[in-house]
């Protein structure tokens, strides 16, 4: 079986077919997600008691076997499970979609794959969400990656609710294949110059439609199936088991680093009477302690930016607080400061920290009290200290980057001192911004030349607002290793 790696892909899509009759589909459950966002909606029925046992019984017994499932066999698991939905308000169901994304399936999300969506409409291709999963479990990650066109299970309502039954057939085995195959006529797709991604047993009909047919992580039939047709097969990493221990011991050392290395710098500091060399002392040990002890590297492109020009407004895309505060240290060593939400202040233990790292906390309740802080922050950039800040203003739960708000770049013009973009790739990977424990890995990190702001006027910041905006985003979809 070939395997092909998503870097390689990403660039020969750059130099292939472009345009909409050449389309993209998107597998999600085990493709786009790791894992199912069945298993999330299952939980959320479970704690509500809305699973009977007849149904538990049915669904046990069909997936004990470890068959692939007929597609009647998945229409008649998909009745049991939707019946007691008859009479529920679609309002209700698109809204506990949106909290299951929020709170479990974005963070389920292949980082790779979510590259590869943005490889393909980059190119202009038409890109496709096919899958048998409900469009309350899809809708909200297709509506965050962009993805217009979706193929998946519809619910049938009546006067604006449910009647508990599917309305049409369930793309599921023959009955994806169908519909892609129904899509590809309607919107003019030439299947042969298309792509498919899928990774389950009963995606090899759905895979076959098309000319670039590309099984993610497969399943066993599929696998062979693959093997013997000669496709390319994408092998993904997949998140440790919850019984695995690594990850708690890793997080729990990357906070003792950071507890132990800040208490330290403390104790310094009043030794020597000197408050800035002892948090100079903290962020530096933490940079040497976090790599070995949580077994994250950061690998930087530019690195000659981040001293060129100090102090500076370093502005990163926020997507996880430890492992963003892994990439900080380690870049930016000592003589900094920054900015973060006034509700960080009131974290046990590190907003006490961040407090004595003379950090400014900007609270959008009160207005008053956010600029004498972003007053002080000022003062600090004025000192020589520079000032490391989101311009999203929150962490993000996918990879794509948020709106960035005009507080950063208003901060370093009225200082006088330039803004720095750094922009990281995968940190929300490593740990995701709802999740516990973080994984090893490497962080990548490009570092762009800083951008002067002493000339400015109030158009020129509107203007380079929006400019790096569409930077960060052009950055990611076109990642500087991946050029050759």
């Amino acid at each position: 079986m070939a395997l092909v790696e998503v870097t390689d892909l990403t660039e020969r899509l750059q130099s292939g077919v472009s345009g909409p009759t050449v389309a993209a589909f998107f597998d999600f459950d085990g493709t786009l997600i790791d894992g199912y966002s069945a298993a999330a909606l299952y939980g959320h029925r479970m704690r509500n008691l809305e699973v009977g046992p007849g149904e538990l019984l049915h669904t046990i017994r069909l997936l004990a076997g470890g068959e692939t499932l007929t597609e009647a066999q998945f229409g008649e698991l998909l009745e049991r499970g939707l019946a007691g939905w008859a009479g529920r308000p679609v309002e209700d169901i698109a809204e506990l979609g949106e909290r299951l994304f929020q709170q479990e399936i974005a963070g389920q999300l292949f980082h790779e794959t979510f590259r590869l969506v943005k490889a393909h409409q980059a190119q202009g291709h038409t890109v496709v969400i096919s899958t048998s999963a409900t469009r309350m479990q899809v809708e909200p990650l297709a509506r965050e990656l962009g993805v217009e066109h979706l193929l998946c299970t519809e619910l049938e309502s009546e006067g604006g609710l449910l009647t508990g039954r599917v309305a049409g057939r369930a793309p599921w085995g023959p009955g994806k294949e169908a519909a892609v195959r129904a899509f590809a006529a309607a919107h003019d797709i030439v299947l042969e110059d298309s792509f498919a991604y899928g990774n389950g047993d009963e995606d090899v009909n759905f895979l076959s439609t098309v000319g670039h047919p590309h099984p993610v992580n497969p399943q066993p039939a599929l696998a062979e199936h693959a093997r013997k047709q000669g496709w390319s097969t994408i092998s993904l990493q997949r998140k440790p088991g919850r019984l695995d221990p690594r990850p708690t011991l890793r997080t729990a050392a990357l906070y003792g680093a950071w507890i132990g290395s800040c208490a330290t710098g403390m104790a310094i500091g009043k030794l020597l009477g000197d408050g800035r060399r002892g948090k100079d002392f903290a962020t530096s040990a933490f940079a040497v302690l976090s790599g070995p002890l949580g077994d994250v590297q950061v690998k930087v492109t530019g690195e000659e930016n981040l001293w060129s020009h100090r102090p500076a407004v370093f502005l990163i895309n926020h997507q996880s607080a430890l492992i963003d505060l892994v990439v900080v240290a380690q870049l930016l060593r000592a003589n900094l400061s920054g900015v973060a939400k006034q509700e960080v202040k009131d974290i046990p233990v590190m907003g006490q920290i961040m407090q004595w790292l003379d950090f400014s906390f900007v609270d959008r309740g009160n207005t008053e009290k956010s600029l004498a802080e972003m007053e002080k922050a000022k003062a600090q950039l004025r000192s020589g200290t520079s000032i490391v800040i989101s311009p999203e203003g929150t962490r993000s739960i996918t990879p794509q980057v948020g709106p960035f708000k005009k507080g950063p770049f208003h901060l370093a013009w009225q200082a006088e001192v330039p803004v720095v973009p750094i922009v990281i790739r995968n940190a929300g990977e490593l740990m995701w911004r709802n999740a516990k424990t973080a994984r090893a890995g490497v962080v990548e990190v490009v570092v762009h030349p800083p951008i002067p702001t002493a000339d400015w006027t109030k158009a020129d910041l509107d203007t380079t607002v929006s400019r790096v905006h569409s930077l960060y985003v052009d950055t990611l979809a076109n990642w500087p290793a991946e050029k050759g």
